[in-house]
Formats: structure tokens, sequence, C-alpha cells
């Protein structure tokens, strides 16, 4: 049986057809990303990036329409007996055979290792691990933001060249291309999901005021602007249905806050502090919210809301040399990640 078919189907299926044609694009996105190797082996004999691309992409669907079990030599040897290509190329291009079948046994090897590793869908029961890294596209000037509204369900947000807002998404079957959201950034956007089909969505605008656009299932609203005189990224977190709360340095260097409560938005509200970075927000529950943020000295700081009141400033120790990021993933355990002086990624972790 062909390796990406479905048993009881039929090749003509469109199912089946997509599936091969989104397998053919997968492995063809990761070769371009991962592996610029092989095009400069074809530089080097005088076959140029477009005609590469021709080539490698007529190899992949070439291999997907192989049986399983043969290695990258046989699938090769197969290659050059049904097909009169690589005489052609030889020819044309003046190439020594063996040059030629390195580089073309090399692309069954890369072919045949991603099929068998990125894209192979794992057994029941079993944990396929962390894929391979894969360019989405797009022209980004700010770091990413993401938020999910429902299992197998991804969007992501950035600022563009223009200095909109740009959007892409997962749907369960494939990514979306790009579109404009509008907008004019001047920070990172902070996005946050509390309900199916819902979204929102935050940054700082050009007059330095925090702006705001959501998704209500159907359409994408308006901006509106809520205010405020930010000078860092937002950071923003929901602890119930219908509520978040959105965070942001203010010009005094204190924590600045701001909330949603289902019906109306609050005035701002200073939470003190001496800040040097962002905020990173995040929720272990209903009344729950937990702010850090890079203080003087490179110390990362805390403060808590317990559903009554806002605790007093904790100082966590530390050496970090950048916006911290925090999650929480229970109602007893929170992860904080930031840069360390050595340039790693330094962790600490509150709970269990």
């Amino acid at each position: 049986m062909n390796r990406y078919s479905y048993e009881g189907f039929q090749t003509y299926n469109p199912e089946y057809i997509f599936a091969q044609q989104r397998s053919a694009q997968e492995i063809m996105q990761i070769i371009g990303s991962q592996h610029d190797d092989i095009y400069l082996d074809f530089e080097r004999v005088g076959i140029n990036r477009y005609l590469t691309d021709i080539l490698i992409s007529f190899i992949i669907n070439f291999t997907i329409g192989q049986e399983e079990g043969l290695e990258p030599t046989q699938l090769y040897n197969r290659f050059r007996d049904q097909v009169p290509l690589i005489d052609i190329l030889a020819r044309r291009f003046n190439i020594q055979g063996r040059e030629l079948d390195r580089i073309l046994v090399r692309i069954f090897e890369i072919i045949s290792d991603i099929m068998e590793n990125a894209l192979k869908p794992p057994r029941p029961g079993t944990d396929r691990g962390w894929s391979r890294w894969e360019s989405l596209g797009g022209v980004l000037t700010t770091a990413p933001a993401a938020a999910s509204w429902q299992p197998n369900r991804l969007d992501v947000f950035a600022g563009g060249t223009d200095n909109s807002l740009n959007h892409t998404w997962w749907d369960g079957r494939a990514w979306s291309g790009w579109e404009s959201l509008g907008g004019e950034l001047t920070s990172a956007p902070a996005a946050v999901s509390w309900e199916p089909n819902r979204i929102d969505a935050f940054a700082r605008g050009t007059d330095n005021a925090l702006w705001h656009i959501w998704w209500d299932g159907q359409r994408w609203s308006n901006w509106e602007s809520l205010g405020g005189v930010l000078t860092s990224s937002p950071g923003v977190s929901s602890w119930q249905h219908n509520r978040f709360d959105v965070f942001a340095r203010g010009t005094d260097n204190g924590l600045w806050h701001k909330w949603w409560d289902g019906r109306t938005w609050s005035g701002w509200e200073s939470l003190g502090g001496v800040l040097t970075s962002g905020p990173a927000v995040s929720s272990k529950g209903p009344n729950s919210l937990d702010v850090f943020v890079k203080g003087t000295n490179d110390i990362l700081y805390k403060r808590s809301w317990n559903g009554s009141r806002w605790k007093d400033w904790e100082n966590l120790g530390g050496n970090i040399n950048s916006e911290p990021a925090a999650i929480s993933w229970g109602p007893d355990r929170t992860d904080v990640f930031a840069r360390g002086p050595g340039r790693d990624l330094i962790h600490m972790y509150e709970g269990r």
C-alpha cells in the first residue's frame, strides 16, 4: 500500500489527493528551510534554484508514489530506470555522473528521513514528539503572539512591514495565508481567548495608547482605543468566561492594569513597581492572576491577585536579561522563562 494512502480509499478520492499534495508541500517546505546545502550543490554544477525546486518537487512526488520500505538508494535506482531526466541533466549541464548521483541520492535520503520522522502519523498511544521547524512565511517586524479557542485551532499575530497587525491561523488541517487586520502598531501584540470562536488582540498604537481588536465568530471588529500611555508591549490573560486583564508599563515605569468585566472596561489603575521590561501574565484559574516583570538590577518580580486583593511585590531573585514569559498548566503550577546573562534560557517554577 502507498505510504500515504488510506485503507479503503482509492487514489482518486479527493481526501487522498489532498493528503498527497499536503505531504509534498510540507516536504518541499522543510527542504527549502533546512537543507540549503542541496541548493549550493546544484549551484556548483550550474543549476539555479528555480530548476532545483522543480527537480526536487518532481522527486518528492515520485517518492510519495512508491511503496514503503525502500531504501534511498533503491528509490534512486528506480527513479533512474524510470525517468530519463538524469541523463538529460548530465548532458545539458555537463555534470559528471558520479557527482549528480551523489546529489540525487542525498535528496532521496532527506525525503525519506522527512517522511519517516516528520510526517509519518504516530501510532496510537505513542508520543510523536517535537516536529521540525517550519516556515509559515510572512515578514514580521515584532515578536508573535498566539492564542487558541478550541482543540486543534491556533491563531498567530505579529506586526508586519506596514506596522499593521498580521494574522495567520491553523484550522486543524492547514495553515491559512497571512491577512492584515489593519491598525498601526508600535509594539508586539498580545492575544487571548475566553470562549470558542472568540479572540481578543491588543497592541500599543502610534499614540502610545492601548488598542484592541476582536473576532466574534463571524467578523473582526474595528480597532478601538482603550487609552493609557504605554511604554511596553501589553500582556493579557483571562481567568474566566468574558473576563480578561491587560497590563503594560507606564510612563512612570510602573505596572498599569485595565480589565474587562463582561460588560464594561475599567479605568487604568497603577500597581506600582519599577519595571525594566514589559509584563508577562498567567492565570492558574478563576480569580487568580500572576504578573511577572524584570525590575531594577535585572531581578524578576511578581505581583499576584487572589480574588480579593493584590499582594505586594515579591522579589524572585535571578539575573534575567529579557522580558519574561509565563504560563500556568494547573491550579498549583506556574512556570516562568527568560534569557539569562549568558544568553541561555533560564526557568523557574512555583508549585508541584
